[in-house]
């Protein structure tokens, strides 16, 4: 590429220094060394402008085969399509029965499978509902059972209230009744002593006037011994009793 460069620069000398015509731009150059350079020029183009001229040359014939080309790769790409569709169609018909047949193939056996199912459980169904009736009819049994043995019950605990309350009014019926002959009884015997107790003061109120008198004071005094140890062994008596009968009403 420099050689082409330095050959026009030869040229552009020899022009420059050529002899000029006078009253004219023309010049006398020699034309040996003008061919020379030019032919060095030529020599000296890389060989890409050659084959770019070449191009150019047949630029018609390369676009109209390129266009052909074109043409048959897009006819070529047409037809591939258009059997990679059909390979397609063929591929995806065979997979959608294939998917069709597994799919029926899937209902039945899950139709038979709850097929299956319904069928346990309407046997696990009546299995429970005839345990249940067994267990309704045994519990009915067994309530019917401890209802007669409640009633039974009552009946007894009936009678047993009947009798408590029938031995509860005795027992208050003979404590009152024991009451009132305890209070007779003690009133009794508190009305004796007090009799006795009676004697005894005026034994006693009898002896005092005696002895403000200063007679018979010997003989009543012994009379008052007597009288108060009678009356401390009829009191003595009386309380032994009291709590004689005292002891034989807590017994009953």
């Amino acid at each position: 590429m420099y050689r082409v460069f330095e050959s026009l620069d030869e040229l552009v000398q020899h022009l420059e220094e050529a002899h000029s015509f006078p009253m004219t731009s023309n010049c006398v150059v020699p034309r040996h060394e003008m061919l020379a350079l030019l032919d060095d020029l030529r020599n000296a183009l890389p060989v890409e402008i050659d084959d770019a001229q070449d191009v150019l040359d047949k630029q018609d014939e390369i676009l109209h085969g390129a266009e052909e080309r074109a043409d048959q790769t897009i006819n070529d790409a047409n037809a591939q399509a258009d059997d990679i569709v059909g390979h397609a169609r063929e591929e995806a018909d065979a997979t959608v029965s294939h998917a069709e047949q597994h799919a029926a193939k899937l209902v039945a056996d899950a139709e038979a499978r709850a097929q299956s199912m319904v069928e346990q459980a309407r046997a696990e169904a009546d299995r429970t509902i005839a345990q249940a009736n067994d267990e309704y009819e045994r519990s009915v049994a067994e309530g019917r059972a401890e209802q007669e043995r409640l009633i039974s019950e009552s009946e007894v605990v009936r009678r047993a209230d009947e009798e408590a309350h029938r031995i509860v009014e005795s027992a208050h019926t003979e404590s009152n009744r024991l009451r009132s002959e305890c209070d007779e009884f003690v009133d009794g015997k508190l009305g004796e002593f007090e009799t006795t107790l009676s004697g005894l003061l005026r034994t006693v109120s009898s002896d005092r006037s005696a002895l403000r008198g200063g007679a018979g004071v010997r003989s009543r005094g012994s009379d008052y011994q007597a009288s108060g140890r009678a009356a401390g062994a009829a009191g003595g008596t009386r309380y032994a009793e009291g709590e004689n009968y005292e002891r034989r009403y807590s017994e009953r």
